[in-house]
């Protein structure tokens, strides 16, 4: 797991705890599938990644994992680290009503039912 965040992710971070006030909790460089994702909001099965120059040539390596995350129900939006840095009101926006939109997911609590519990 990575120790420190880039400039984009610590400033993203920033606005993404305030949305906590609005009932949105975000995680921060939570593991999951192999993957570390940035930030993720488990409540609405959305993943928010900053993308910066480390991420130039990985396009199909981004692909097959939001494929991944999608599988296990996760939408995965990527900023632009530049977009955090010039537009961060706007960037916020965007999540919000990606937020809103979504909805909510329930957590899959204990084991699954085996077969014919529940009818």
């Amino acid at each position: 797991m990575r120790k420190s965040m880039s400039p984009p992710e610590a400033r993203l971070w920033l606005s993404l705890r305030r949305l906590r006030a609005q009932g949105f909790h975000f995680r921060r460089q939570h593991p999951l599938l192999g993957y570390y994702l940035d930030f993720v909001c488990l409540s609405r099965g959305l993943v928010v990644e900053v993308d910066g120059g480390s991420h130039e040539g990985r396009s199909d390596w981004d692909r097959r994992r939001d494929d991944a995350l999608l599988q296990v129900g996760l939408k995965t939006l990527r900023i632009p680290a530049v977009d955090v840095r010039d537009r961060l009101t706007d960037v916020v926006d965007f999540i919000l009503r990606e937020l809103e939109a979504a909805a909510p997911t329930r957590p899959l609590r204990g084991p699954p039912p085996r077969d014919g519990e529940g009818d």
